[in-house]
């Protein structure tokens, strides 16, 4: 049986989590976010099934309902959002390298492999390393902090100088920093790891551009050992219709990666091990409209679902206003 966690706001402002295993799903009695939990599991040596085992349960609660009507929020926050730090890697799966090399490939030679494809061989070769050795380092790119986290039905919304928002299916690992600094993943996450892909084409310099976006997960926080396979399907939505749709594979049995490498290669910088502090790592795609000539544009809905996550992470494009930046000299 798979456990999820779930957060839920009322209109009240109050908070709740709820713990869903199967169909069935039940409110945990004072419990108010699973950081804390997590925290709690952390000080008294358990694991998060144990903790959750051990809570008193509340009511039952259908979950699927609580998502259309929008009272379930990202599965992971922080009072202060610059404690959450959003990163991922990229050119991480099997088959990832080809909608990329399409957008680089023409700025090189013909018979000159990109840096894209060149990153994707090498993780080919020593992205999964044995037990105990360091394997290849992935590509690594920063999203921001907190503040640029959306919940599972929020809209997107892209800067008004961005030349395209576009989606990206993932599963985003979720961690905390214990207080002896030690990371500890509390499970996984379906995620939009919303970039703009057009500036990325321009140049691929440019890509630490086109990552500074906002990102939206899923309402499940799966927990548990990471599932060898992850299938699911991406779709975009145009006025109610199908505009765009196509399946997507997960898991480290269809990736060129382990996630102990990329985790390694991330939390091996002293500042990601922070005590207390939260962070949602996203480990890459192969599946991509904009591969297939897809220009979004506001008022689309990206709609991403996945087994063993039994509810979707579906947000609507926006753009935001222009906004007038100058720096004043003191």
């Amino acid at each position: 049986m798979n456990l999820r966690l779930l957060q839920r706001r009322s209109g009240n402002g109050g908070r709740s989590v709820i713990a869903a295993q199967d169909s069935e799903a039940h409110f945990l009695l004072g419990v108010e976010s699973i950081r804390a939990l997590a925290l709690d599991a952390i000080a008294k040596g358990l694991s998060l099934a144990q903790i959750v085992a051990a809570a008193p349960k509340g009511d039952a609660v259908d979950i699927a309902a609580e998502f259309e009507a929008g009272r379930l929020i990202a599965p992971i926050d922080h009072e202060d959002a610059a404690h959450v730090q959003l990163t991922g890697t990229g050119l991480t799966h099997l088959g990832s390298a080809e909608g990329r090399d399409k957008m680089h490939r023409e700025a090189a030679a013909a018979e000159k492999q990109t840096d894209s494809m060149r990153m994707f061989l090498e993780g080919l070769e020593g992205g999964k390393p044995a037990p105990g050795a360091v394997g290849q380092q992935p590509e690594w790119f920063y999203k921001g902090d907190g503040s640029q986290l959306v919940g599972p039905t929020d809209p997107l919304t892209m800067p008004a100088f961005a030349r395209d928002g576009g989606e990206e299916p993932e599963i985003a690992g979720i961690y905390i920093i214990g207080p002896d600094g030690r990371p500890y993943r509390l499970g996984l996450a379906l995620a939009n790891e919303f970039s703009d892909h057009v500036t990325e084409r321009h140049n691929y310099l440019w890509l630490a551009h086109s990552k500074l976006r906002q990102a939206s997960l899923g309402p499940e926080l799966l927990v548990g050992p990471a599932p060898e396979h992850i299938e699911g399907s991406s779709r975009i939505l145009r006025n109610g219709e199908v505009l765009w749709e196509k399946p997507f594979l997960s898991g480290e049995g269809n990736m060129s990666h382990s996630l102990t490498n990329l985790e390694h290669h991330h939390f091996k910088y002293d500042l990601f091990r922070r005590p207390g502090d939260v962070h949602v790592h996203f480990f890459g795609t192969a599946t991509l409209s904009f591969a297939d000539g897809v220009q979004t544009q506001e008022g689309d809905v990206f709609e991403i679902i996945a087994a063993p996550f039994t509810l979707p992470v579906r947000n609507p494009l926006k753009r935001a206003a222009p906004v007038e930046v100058t720096v004043k000299v003191l």
